[in-house]
Parts: structure tokens; C-alpha cells; sequence
């Protein structure tokens, strides 16, 4: 993508320090091919938010100053211990600290920056891609902001915080309690062992300023609906003024299809004639442009993109519920990607690092990847939707400790946890926060909310929240755990052969789907986070006993199909830590079997089946 050359000289500027100080990983794990692309002047510089682009921003990634002080400091420091480089969580090598800091501890940020001219009499945005865990920001000494959740986006307009030139202070202050509080966290745990990997804190994501017009587009919302033909768009913005409007436009290419204005917050239709639906064989993007007219005269213009795409239900000649696409039955097959890398944790090193996980699931010959009680950054979704891979998105779980009570036929049943207030609403903002910051991503199919019981509570409520704020996507109430008659989905967990769950019990009201298998497990020497004790579902020696494992598990599947089985998930992607399930090392430069190999396995996946829809 062009940057702005707002961009450049602001980074020249503010950035200058940091060729000063000599910064590289720390710690002695292994490390991906990536980590040596690593720019410390500008680590991860691309546009962070393509669902919502403007011209008129600046990257504030690379070598910041940190401390960790004790928790119950509230002061901006006025030392500190070091160079960090963000967004590199503090535990990882690619911070170049490699550091635990714990509940008892805090970490502070500190940073100097450069307003850019071309920011002159516009607002100032300050935007965060994601803080784990709670977020203190501070300009100029002056708090403007906090924030919590670990995996939403957020932003604050610090304009009035601003000095009016020069320097401008900008200090962050964040404490994780990670596996010691309630609140969303995943896989992170202070003692990290088997499927539990290392803590996560602080700044992960992208961090960057906007300039924007006084009055300006805030968001935007599509849904696309293929049986009538349209897409459907609201925009809201920020400060409105009476008068004004929005127009929005929809292009194929760089052919305009339609056109039409509206007020701020009224969603409109377009008409898109003759559409190509997205699809994995198929992943076709339309462009969209929303400019704010105020008194005739464009005041803020962004781009955007859409598909046309549906995702639902329908039943088969044998009363089976089957998860279709697009109206048509396909079969949805792809890996449980935990999406974690040993040089930066949560963060992919680079954006080719970032692509090239899917990339790999594609040539792999899957059509869908689970994304495990973690969210991605924007641009990764932003790939999905460009190389046609669908997504089921798994809220991050947290507060743990649910009791499993076996139960003939269904599987196991994980009671709902009587969770705190707290916990509650710290689950129920941020997933609420996810499903907004996630709704325009087209190659998001299907929302889990839990996994396993782990920390699943009121799980009709929940499933009901998450119906109403996103109609349009299919709902997997619990995948592998506590099964209820509600949502779209029922999910079964078995390791490591492939089963389905029985047709007799729910086939007429629920999709069925084998929501994890698999794990087979072959650690591979100088490719392991650790020498020894490295752990796998079902271990094996060597590559040829691992395909022919391999081989069977995905030979009995299609048998599942006609049977009634709507998808299946393998695990998984990459090896992770410890764990070495994965068709990839952890250092992604080790692929297990064959990548031809495993498209030419997959493949009989996708042969047409006996499956026959109902009219």
C-alpha cells in the first residue's frame, strides 16, 4: 500500500533515536525465518485497518522506553529501564526484553512524538490494534484514555491534550493479571505447560495517529445479501452537523456500479447486478468509497471492500441440517490455528510472516481455518478475505474452572459457571467489541463463542447476544463442550480419530461438525521450542508414519459426509511451544508433510457428493 509522505518524514523524525541504540531478540528460543526482516525503525509499517482507510496517518511502531514498577504505581515514571520494541509484547524475543512482569507488576510506556504538518487544524486520533490486558494513556502527563480488553481495537481523540507545537509526551501504562484474573486471555498462563503457552502483555498490535476533519466517518457497516441482489451500508459519523450526507459508491474494479447518498447512521441498499459471490474458489472483493459531503463539498473520504456472500443453514433429503455457502452445500475442512510464533508471541514478525501461515493452509488444500480463543490483527482477516479462506472466529476464554459431568449420547456436558459480575461484563464488552470490530470481514462464517466449557456460562443468553448483533454469520454456541439447543451448531471434540456426532440425536436441529481432531504430534530436532519433553496428542518418529496417520484419519471422513458431517477442524497449523501437533514446525521453516501432498489428500474432500439439498 502507498503510505503518505506524512508518513516518511514524521518517522524520519521521531524514529531517529532509535538507529542509535542497537536493539535484537533476546532470549534463546527458536526463532522464524522472519525475525532477521525485523526493521527496528519501523517493525510491521503497513496500513493497519483496511476496512476503513484514510490517506492522512502515521506509524508510531519501533523502539519505545519501559519500566515495570510495582502495580499500585500510578505516577508516570520519570527513568527508565530500557528500549522496547513495539508491538512486540514485553515476554517475547522480539521485544528485545523477554521479560515476565506479572499481576503484581505494571509496564509503562514512554515515547516521544512529532505531530506531522499535514495534521494542521484536524483531529488527532490516537489508535491502539490491541493491549493486553488494562490500557492507561497518558499525553503530555494528562490521562485520556483508559481501556479494557486484550483482542479489540480501540481508539481516542487527543487533540485537546496536544501541545500546540513541538515535542509531544505519550506514555501507556498497562497491567495483566493474565491466568490470575477473570477476564478473556486464550492460552496464556503464568506456568506455561502442554496446550498452555507464555503470557501475553502489553502492547501487541499496531499503534498509529489519524488526522481527521472535525465532522468524520467513524465506521462503517455492510451486509450483503445475495438472494436480493444487494449489499446494504450504513456509515455514522462523528460529530455530525445538520445537512449533512453520505455517499456511498460500489465499484467492480475500477467500474462504478452504483451510487447513492444518505444521512449519517441510515443504512441504504445497493444494487449489485449480475454478482459474483466470494468463495474460496472464487474470492471476489467489490470496492466501496463513502465520502461526507457537508454543504456541498467532500469533507472526509474512506475506502473500503465487500463481498457478496452468504452463509446458512438448510436441510438435506435425510433431515440432516448442513452448513451451506452461498445456498449450496461445502463441505468445510481446515486447521485449528492457535496463531502464536515463538520470536513474537502473539505477533507475527513481519506482514509477509503474517500472510504466510495462510497462504501455507491454502496451498494445503483447506478451505477454512478455526481461529483458536485468539483475534487476529485487521490485516490478517484482510487476507482471508483476499486469498478465499473461511474463518470461524473463537471468542478468547477466560475464568476457567467449569465441572464436566459425562452424559450417555451427548458427549460430556460442562455445566455453566456461575461467573462475578465482573468477569461477566468483562466477557460480554469484549466480545461485543470483537463482533463490531469483525462484522465487515466476509471470510468470517461462523462465531464460537466457547470451547470446551472453559469458562462458558448462561450459554443461551450468550448465544442469544451473539444472534441479535450478527444475524447474518452462523453461531457455534460451544465447540466441544457444553451442548444446548440453541445456536446453529453442534460441535464435537474427539482425539485423535475423526467421529461426527450422532445424527439420531441431532441431525434434524443442528449442523454437525467435528470441531477438533487429530493432534498428531512429531517434533522435529533443532525446530522445537525445547530440547526434550515436547508433547503431542498421538507422537510419532519420522514423517512417513506421521502421512500414513495422517492419510487414514482424512480417508474416513468423507464416509462422515454422507452421513451428515458439515466440517472438520485438524489440529493444527503450526507446532506451538511445547505442543507439537502441528503440520508445520513452530518456526514455520519445517513442513511435516509435503505441502503437494496434502492438497492432493485433501482434495477427495471436496468431490461432489451424494448430498442432496432440499428443494
Amino acid at each position: 500500500m502507498k503510505r503518505p509522505l506524512a508518513f516518511f518524514a514524521a518517522s524520519m523524525i521521531t524514529m531517529a533515536s532509535c538507529a542509535q541504540s542497537q536493539w535484537k531478540p533476546a532470549g534463546d528460543h527458536i526463532m522464524s525465518s522472519w525475525a532477521d526482516k525485523v526493521d527496528p525503525q519501523q517493525p510491521l509499517p503497513d496500513y493497519p485497518r483496511p476496512q476503513l482507510v484514510r490517506s492522512t496517518w502515521l506509524n508510531l511502531n519501533g523502539q519505545w522506553q519501559y519500566s515495570v514498577l510495582p502495580a499500585g504505581e500510578q505516577n508516570i515514571p520519570t527513568a527508565y529501564a530500557g528500549k522496547i520494541l513495539v508491538p512486540f509484547a514485553i515476554e517475547s524475543a522480539l521485544s528485545g526484553v523477554a521479560k515476565t512482569v506479572g499481576k503484581d507488576s505494571a509496564l509503562w510506556y514512554q515515547r516521544t512524538v512529532t505531530i506531522p504538518a499535514t495534521f494542521k487544524n484536524k483531529r488527532v486520533l490516537l489508535h491502539f490494534g490491541a493491549v493486553d490486558w488494562l490500557c492507561d494513556v497518558f499525553i503530555n502527563g494528562k490521562r485520556v484514555g483508559t481501556h479494557q480488553g486484550g483482542y479489540d481495537p480501540f481508539s481516542i481523540d487527543i487533540t485537546t491534550a496536544l501541545n500546540k507545537s513541538g515535542n509531544q509526551q505519550l506514555a501507556v501504562r498497562v497491567w495483566d493479571p493474565s491466568d490470575e484474573g477473570p477476564q478473556p486471555r486464550g492460552k496464556q498462563v503464568n506456568k506455561p505447560n502442554g496446550i498452555w503457552y507464555t503470557p501475553v502483555t502489553g502492547i501487541w498490535q499496531t499503534v498509529w495517529l489519524e488526522a481527521v476533519p472535525q465532522s468524520y466517518l467513524r465506521s462503517i457497516k455492510q451486509t450483503p445479501d445475495i438472494d436480493k441482489g444487494i449489499v446494504r451500508v450504513a456509515a455514522q459519523v462523528e460529530n455530525a452537523q445538520p445537512g449533512d450526507q453520505v455517499l456511498i459508491a460500489a465499484y467492480k474494479g475500477s467500474e462504478k456500479i452504483t451510487e447513492q447518498t444518505t444521512t449519517p447512521g441510515t443504512e441504504i441498499s445497493l444494487a449489485i447486478p449480475n454478482a459474483e459471490f466470494w468463495s474460496p474458489s472464487h474470492p471476489f472483493l467489490y470496492d466501496l468509497k463513502v465520502s461526507l459531503v457537508q454543504k456541498n463539498k467532500k469533507t472526509d473520504d474512506i475506502s473500503s471492500y465487500f463481498a457478496m456472500r452468504k452463509i446458512s443453514v438448510g436441510t438435506d433429503n435425510n433431515g440432516i441440517q448442513r452448513m451451506l455457502l452461498n445456498n449450496e452445500f461445502v463441505f468445510q475442512y481446515g486447521p485449528l490455528d492457535q496463531g502464536w510464533w515463538p520470536d513474537g508471541l502473539y505477533t507475527a514478525p513481519t506482514d509477509e510472516a503474517l500472510k504466510y501461515d495462510i497462504e501455507q493452509t491454502k496451498a494445503m488444500g483447506f478451505n477454512m481455518i478455526r481461529k483458536h480463543v485468539k483475534v487476529e490483527p485487521a490485516r490478517w482477516y484482510n487476507y482471508c478475505d483476499k486469498l478465499g479462506m473461511l474463518v470461524w472466529q473463537d471468542m478468547p476464554s477466560g475464568d476457567l474452572g467449569n465441572h464436566w459431568e459425562p452424559r450417555p449420547g451427548v458427549y460430556g456436558r460442562a455445566s455453566d459457571k456461575d461467573r462475578s459480575t465482573e468477569s461477566e461484563n468483562s466477557y460480554r464488552n469484549e466480545w461485543r467489541a470483537i463482533m463490531d470490530k469483525l462484522y465487515n470481514f466476509p471470510s468470517i462464517v461462523v462465531w464460537v463463542p466457547f470451547n470446551e466449557g472453559w469458562g462458558q456460562f448462561k450459554t443461551k443468553d450468550i448465544v442469544q447476544v451473539t444472534q441479535q448483533q450478527d444475524p447474518s454469520r452462523l453461531v457455534n454456541s460451544a465447540s466441544g463442550g457444553n451442548f444446548e439447543p440453541v445456536g446453529h451448531i453442534i460441535d464435537l471434540h474427539n482425539y485423535p480419530e475423526p467421529l461426527m456426532p450422532d445424527p439420531s440425536l441431532f441431525g434434524t436441529k443442528q449442523v454437525l461438525v467435528l470441531g477438533e481432531f487429530g493432534g498428531l504430534g512429531l517434533p522435529v530436532e533443532n525446530h522445537t521450542w525445547q530440547q526434550k519433553n515436547n508433547w503431542g496428542y498421538q507422537s510419532f518418529k519420522n514423517n512417513d508414519e506421521l502421512l500414513k496417520r495422517y492419510e487414514e484419519f482424512v480417508g474416513r471422513i468423507p464416509a462422515l459426509i454422507k452421513a451428515g458431517l458439515s466440517a472438520a477442524v485438524y489440529t493444527q497449523t503450526t507446532d506451538v511451544e511445547v505442543e507439537t501437533n502441528g503440520l508445520m514446525t513452530y518456526d514455520r521453516k519445517v513442513t511435516k508433510i509435503p505441502v503437494a501432498t496434502l492438497n492432493k489428500v485433501h482434495s477427495k474432500l471436496y468431490e461432489p457428493t451424494s448430498v442432496a439439498m432440499k428443494k
